[in-house]
């Protein structure tokens, strides 16, 4: 029984050690985004870090509607970092969870 204990145990350590390694990569996980007509891009990491802005000189002239364009596309970019982020963090948690009767938690 202790010998079953340990192995899981020792699978979890593993699984966390999986689940560091995988944020640290996703550090290099580019995720870019841009507005419908191209004039605001965004680039930032599947752990949504923003690496780079680029503005369109013409979306300069518009306080407001540079303010605009940059909730709609920050916000796409960051769903689509935390749906890379999530799934590939879900990947590793449930390669490594032991096999206990009951706790199908990843279904």
């Amino acid at each position: 029984m202790f010998g079953d204990l340990m192995g899981m145990m020792g699978k979890l350590k593993e699984t966390q050690e999986k689940v560091e390694a995988t944020k640290k990569r996703l550090d290099t996980v580019l995720i870019d985004e841009s507005s419908s007509d191209g004039l605001l891009k965004i680039t930032l990491t599947a752990n949504r870090k923003i690496k780079s802005i680029e503005i369109d000189e013409r979306l300069l002239e518009d306080k407001e509607q540079l303010e605009d364009y940059l909730i709609l596309t920050l916000n796409k970019a960051i769903e689509k970092a935390t749906n890379v982020n999530e799934t590939e963090i879900a990947a590793v948690a449930k390669e490594g969870m032991p096999n206990i009767p009951g706790m199908d938690m990843f279904k």
